[in-house]
């Protein structure tokens, strides 16, 4: 399956961002004109979309962002999400976890 879509969005400076994927095979690339991603770094408007969030989408293609869900079953980016989704977990945790060691070492100061 070769596939692309293409979006509109919004960022948070009020600036438009063409953001784009194209499937090929069992690949997925997703661009965006935002400065990261331009650099190929994180750029949260790609990421948002592939979460399903239209609240910045200016385009009026709110179903493709359901298509680009299906364009990402299968493939490499699928698994890379969700080790993403495993570490935010693991991420979560840890914080928890530091967070009531915290609170056990100001008891025991108290004591």
């Amino acid at each position: 399956m070769d596939d692309s879509l293409k979006f509109l969005v919004r960022g948070s400076g009020g600036n438009a961002y063409e953001v784009g994927f194209k499937r090929y095979g069992n690949n997925l690339t997703g661009t965006c004109t935002c400065r990261a991603g331009e650099m190929g770094m994180y750029c949260k408007h790609r990421f948002a979309l592939m979460e399903g969030e239209v609240t910045n989408l200016l385009s009026e293609n709110t179903d493709d962002v359901y298509r680009l869900n299906d364009m990402i079953t299968g493939t490499d980016v699928e698994a890379a999400i969700e080790a993403v989704r495993i570490a935010e977990k693991a991420a979560d945790a840890a914080k928890k976890e530091l967070s009531s060691r915290k609170k056990a070492l100001a008891r025991a100061m108290r004591d």
